[in-house]
C-alpha cells in the first residue's frame, strides 16, 4: 500500500503542477494534502480493514484531480483520472469502484450512503472545523473570482458561509463530530459575530450620514467659510487694482517731472504746457483716489459688556478689541460661544461689515479708473491740439 500512496501522490502533484490552471488557488495540491492529512487523522482513530484504508487514501489524493479538465462535474473527471492510473498500476476492479464510489460522494449534493462515504466527506470539508477555516474560506472566495465564475463581496461571502456552516453541512463520523465539530462552532460564531459587527458599521454610518443630511450645521459653516474667502479674495483684488493705479500714475508723473517740466521754458514748447498740467492733474487725482480705496478705516477698538451682553459689538472683529485687555477680550469671546445663535450672528456682522467695506473700496475705485480714463483720454486730446494748432 506504501509504495500505490507514493505513486498516487507522485502522479497527483506532477499533472496538477503541469495541467491545472494557475487561477485554482484553493483546489490544487495544498488542499489535496489537507484532505489527505486530515483523512489520516480519522484513519488513525477508526477501526478499518488496510483494504479500505487504501481505498480511501487513493479517493483522497485523486478527489479534485478533475480540475484539470475544468470546473464542471469535475468529479466525474476525477473518476476518469484516477480509473486510467489505477489499471496502469494493476488495481483490482472491485477496488477501483469502490474509489469512484467514493469520489463521487465528495459531490455537495450527495448524501453519503456507508462508512467509507462518510470519512472522505468528512476529511474533504474537514477545513470546517479546522482554525484555518477563515484562510481556505477566503482562497475560495478569491478562486471564484479570478475564474470569473462569481465575484462575492466580503459581507455576501460570509453570508453564504453562515448559511452553510448552519444548514447545508454536517460532519458525520464520530472523530470529526467529536473533534472538529466544537472549533466549527466556534468559526460559525465567529462569521455571525462579524456579520454583526459589520451591521452595526453600516447603522452607525447611515445614521450619521442621516444626522449630517438632517443637520444644517455644516452646510451653515460651508457658507460662512466660503463666503467670507470670497470676500478676501475681492478685497485682495481690488487691493492690487488700486496698487496697480499707483504705480502706473507715479510712472507718469515721475516722466512729466523728471523729462518734461525742465523742457517747457523754451519758446518752442509752450504749446505743451497745458497738456502736461492735466496729465499731471488727472494722475495726481487718481492717486489720491487709489489711496483713498485702500486707505483702511481706523475704529475705536473698544467695547463695553452692555455691548457684548446685548450683541451690539461683533466680537470677532479686531477693530472692535483691539485696545482692550485680554482677560475682557477673553471673557466677550466665551460669552459669545455659549450661544451658537450669537456667534452666528457675530459671524454675520462680520461677513456684512467686510461686504459694507468691499463696496466702499470697489465704489473708489471704479472712481480712480474713470479718472484715470478721462486723464488719458483728455491728455492725449490736448497733445494732438497742441502739436496741430499751436506749435511754433
Amino acid at each position: 500500500m506504501v509504495q500505490l500512496m507514493e505513486k498516487a501522490s507522485a502522479f497527483v502533484l506532477d499533472l496538477l503542477k503541469k495541467e491545472l490552471p494557475d487561477n485554482f488557488i484553493y483546489h490544487n495540491y495544498t488542499h489535496t494534502k489537507r484532505v489527505v492529512k486530515s483523512l489520516q487523522e480519522i484513519i488513525d482513530h477508526t477501526e478499518l480493514t488496510d483494504k479500505e484504508k487504501e481505498i480511501l487514501l487513493v479517493s483522497a489524493w485523486f478527489h479534485d484531480t478533475g480540475y484539470v479538465k475544468g470546473c464542471e462535474n469535475h468529479e466525474q473527471s476525477s473518476v476518469e483520472i484516477v480509473k486510467g492510473f489505477l489499471l496502469d498500476n494493476q488495481y483490482p476492479a472491485e477496488k477501483i469502484e469502490s474509489v469512484c464510489k467514493c469520489i463521487l460522494s465528495t459531490r455537495f449534493d450527495v448524501c453519503p450512503t456507508d462508512k467509507l462515504e462518510k470519512i472522505i466527506r468528512d476529511a474533504d470539508a474537514s477545513h470546517f472545523g479546522k482554525d484555518y477555516f477563515e484562510e481556505a474560506s477566503e482562497f475560495l472566495r478569491l478562486e471564484y473570482k479570478l475564474q470569473t465564475r462569481k465575484n462575492y463581496s466580503e459581507k455576501e461571502w460570509r453570508k453564504i458561509n453562515i448559511k452553510l456552516l448552519t444548514e447545508g453541512h454536517e460532519f458525520y463520523t464520530d472523530y470529526a463530530l467529536e473533534n472538529w465539530q466544537p472549533q466549527k462552532e466556534k468559526n460559525l460564531f465567529e462569521l455571525i459575530e462579524k456579520q454583526k459587527k459589520n451591521s452595526n458599521k453600516q447603522d452607525t454610518e447611515r445614521m450619521k450620514a442621516q444626522i449630517k443630511d438632517e443637520s444644517p450645521e455644516r452646510a451653515i459653516q460651508s457658507m460662512f467659510r466660503v463666503t467670507m474667502q470670497n470676500h478676501l479674495k475681492l478685497s485682495d483684488i481690488a487691493d492690487t487694482k488700486a496698487n496697480i493705479l499707483l504705480s502706473v500714475n507715479a510712472i507718469i508723473i515721475s516722466l512729466i517731472l523728471s523729462n518734461l517740466i525742465s523742457k517747457l521754458d523754451a519758446n518752442s514748447n509752450k504749446h505743451l504746457i497745458i497738456p502736461s498740467l492735466i496729465l499731471t492733474i488727472f494722475s495726481v487725482v487718481s492717486i489720491i483716489f487709489a489711496i483713498l480705496s485702500t486707505r483702511p478705516n481706523i475704529t475705536s477698538g473698544e467695547f463695553t459688556k452692555e455691548e457684548v451682553l446685548s450683541k451690539k459689538v461683533n466680537i470677532l472683529f479686531f477693530g472692535n478689541f483691539y485696545k482692550m485687555p485680554f482677560d475682557q477680550f477673553n471673557w466677550a469671546i466665551k460669552q459669545t460661544m455659549q450661544d451658537k445663535s450669537q456667534v452666528y450672528e457675530a459671524l454675520t456682522k462680520d461677513l456684512y461689515f467686510l461686504g459694507v467695506v468691499l463696496h466702499q473700496k470697489y465704489k473708489l475705485l471704479r472712481i480712480t479708473y474713470h479718472i484715470f480714463m478721462a486723464g488719458i483720454i483728455v491728455s492725449v486730446a490736448a497733445f494732438i491740439v497742441a502739436f496741430a494748432f499751436y506749435k511754433n
